[in-house]
């Protein structure tokens, strides 16, 4: 007898259910003043400050962060190819026969890949001040780890019979490695390094909610003084350059993938990388921030091994894993669970729209903002950490299950609905079913992002790893923090190979490929 389970489409819907404990509890903790001051914010978008004082003060908080985002992102895709062929087996295997330099290289990057910027950035300030270099070094180095995995990834799993034949009709490796590897790598570098630019500019503001510059400093001061108008003015203006650079990203890959010339299409870009990247600093100079001025170096002091046991000893491990993986798992389960709910009670065209836009919204406003929005009107908890977490990866997977419906044919939506079946019927099984598989794999890579994201919003739980790294940065417990950074590098160094686990089985495929590459967020 054959094993009752969920169908793909059900199992996509299933995770919503995380909002039932997550909005009772923030219900529960509601405190009426709160209703005022959210009909006061939604009133402010309607009518922004338009004073020019604070124009121009979110118009150069704007271009600092654009700027700072184009240069770490600049920086973070020409190491990230690099190191991507350096960790490639088959770069090592075509050129020494063997493929453990590479594997070691893997591991290397892992590192660095686990933690997030905004760890990078809190530790980088304690080093050297509150230097305009240390924002763009917190993004350079976890992003450059995460293009050079996405490039090793593409480079083992592409067919190597090309390579092979080059190899015994006597070609170099090097040019071997370029005529046969080099013109399918052009489109996965567009897409994928395209990405990254706007996963820069998001973690540019979120490092400014922290206190390094921007508009994102903007935001949290204005949120802070409830000054709604002016949070509302940065927000519009921010929403108008993502849209902006969304567009123009979508024509130059348009363009490129034209021109159907990888090995074109690779150095046309690295070309640009190098434009842009010299282009930002000047830039930076122009809005007053000087990234000339000298570094003021004050190195970290190592913990002792007795101070590293007695830290180990200290903490409460039991609570701040259980809770870091309920925050995990609660914003997992919102984030992914209800993009397809929603479009499947309202799948008419106006309902479409408007879930467009409440996604555009969510993924505008930094996870931080929301926490402390959120704050307003509920007490500090997992749930409201949950819920600010949850409510910026909705706006991710909606619009990445949107552009995968848009790209499918709608003939079974259409047959399901001359046999006389219901809109939201139609729409789950006829429209959803055949883009569920490949939503489930890329929520299992989503949320993988997701547990990393945790020590954004840990604080505002009071609660979890990430809380407890804040507390023991501000109280400069450096055997703590080394023992917190290791254990939430482990934890998402396994998440990490559980999701990828998660994501071959839904795609069928054996590739080590994240999703992203073919499925945009």
């Amino acid at each position: 007898m054959s094993r009752l389970s969920p169908t793909p489409p059900i199992l996509s819907l299933l995770p919503a259910l995380a909002l039932l404990p997550v909005l009772i509890s923030i219900l529960i903790s509601f405190h009426n003043g709160g209703v005022t001051l959210l009909w006061e914010f939604i009133c402010a978008a309607v009518h922004p400050s338009i004073q020019a004082e604070v124009v121009q003060s979110v118009f150069r908080g704007i271009q600092i962060t654009l700027a700072t985002a184009l240069l770490s992102w600049s920086i973070s895709s020409i190491f990230g190819i690099c190191l991507g062929i350096a960790s490639a087996r088959v770069v090592w295997e075509t050129f020494l026969g063997k493929s453990w330099p590479a594997i070691v290289i893997r591991r290397l990057l892992a590192i660095p890949r686990a933690i997030h910027e905004l760890l990078w950035g809190l530790l980088l300030l304690q080093m050297v001040g509150l230097s305009p270099w240390v924002a763009i070094v917190a993004i350079v180095i976890p992003y450059t780890s995460l293009v050079a995995r996405v490039i090793s990834d593409q480079l083992d799993t592409q067919d190597r019979r090309a390579l092979r034949g080059l190899k015994q009709a006597g070609a170099g490796s090097s040019s071997a490695l370029i005529t046969a590897l080099g013109p399918a790598m052009g489109p996965v570098l567009l897409s994928y390094v395209g990405y990254r630019l706007e996963c820069a500019l998001r973690g540019a503001i979120v490092l400014g909610v922290f206190g390094l510059g921007g508009i994102g400093t903007d935001l949290q001061l204005a949120l802070q003084s409830l000054q709604f108008k002016d949070v509302w003015t940065a927000l519009w203006l921010l929403a108008a350059v993502m849209f902006s650079l969304e567009q123009i990203l979508g024509l130059i890959r348009g363009y490129f993938i034209l021109s159907k010339n990888g090995i074109w299409q690779i150095a046309t870009m690295l070309i640009v990388l190098l434009i842009l990247c010299a282009l930002s600093i000047p830039w930076l100079n122009a809005v007053d921030i000087d990234l000339g001025e000298p570094l003021h170096w004050s190195p970290l002091p190592l913990p002792t091994v007795d101070e590293l046991i007695n830290a180990i000893n200290a903490l409460p491990w039991i609570q701040l894993i259980s809770s870091t993986m309920l925050l995990t798992v609660l914003a997992a389960g919102i984030a992914i669970g209800t993009p397809p709910l929603a479009m499947m009670v309202w799948p008419s065209r106006l309902g479409i729209a408007i879930q467009r836009i409440i996604w555009g919204l969510l993924r505008l406003m930094p996870t931080p903002l929301t926490a402390l929005f959120l704050l307003l009107f509920s007490k500090p908890s997992v749930a409201v950490a949950a819920l600010a977490l949850g409510a910026h990866n909705i706006g991710v997977m909606g619009r990445l299950l949107k552009e995968g419906l848009d790209q499918q044919s709608d003939n079974n939506l259409k047959a399901l609905s001359a046999t006389g079946a219901g809109a939201r019927s139609a729409w789950l099984y006829g429209s959803f079913s055949g883009q569920s598989r490949s939503y489930l794999a890329y929520a299992a890579y989503r949320t993988d992002v997701i547990l990393r994201e945790t020590v954004v919003v840990g604080m505002v739980g009071g609660t979890g790893l990430g809380w407890q790294l804040i507390e023991s940065l501000g109280s400069f417990n450096w055997a703590q923090v080394s023992v917190l950074i290791a254990v939430f590098t482990a934890l998402t160094l396994i998440g990490e190979s559980i999701t990828d686990r998660l994501r071959y089985h839904w795609t069928g495929s054996t590739k080590k490929l994240p999703m992203v590459v073919d499925l945009q967020s």
